[in-house]
């Protein structure tokens, strides 16, 4: 799986990573809507009613009621919500992404493999490509 990824990385063209980025965002505006609205709730509801999305340690060593509050007294703190919304959708849409290149190599046009051997114009015997001349008949190949 990392080969693959790692080949889908190298191979491509400007104009096509453009658009997959272009596509790409606004993909993921979806996946983190439907992370922070579908997802979480009932997660944080399995879990007592917790609201992932203000779970945070504040760091300045005072407490704050809300994430909001939190962020309107510029305290430093650490934001262990957001982060798990976050990377709750960046799993979903990297697998997802992941899976619509694997499909997309499946339905993609194949290469013809190139040549190794080419016939010999007199003998007809399949001499190499790089043959200067043919090892049957010992014509001179062009």
């Amino acid at each position: 799986m990392l080969k693959e990824f790692r080949d889908f990385l190298l191979k491509g063209n400007v104009v096509d990573m453009a658009v997959g980025f272009i596509f790409g965002a606004a993909f993921a505006t979806i996946v983190k809507s439907l992370v922070t609205n579908v997802i979480m709730p009932p997660i944080g509801l399995l879990l007592g009613n917790v609201d992932f999305s203000s779970l945070f340690i504040a760091l300045d060593g005072k407490t704050y009621a809300s994430l909001a509050d939190l962020e309107k007294a510029g305290a430093p703190a650490i934001k262990l919500g957001v982060f798990f919304n976050d990377l709750t959708s960046f799993v979903i849409l990297g697998f997802v992404m992941f899976m619509m290149i694997k499909g997309y190599g499946k339905i993609a046009p194949k290469k013809a493999p190139e040549a190794i051997t080419k016939a010999c114009p007199e003998c007809a015997m399949a001499i190499p490509v790089a043959a200067k001349k043919c090892p049957y008949c010992a014509t001179l190949q062009a």
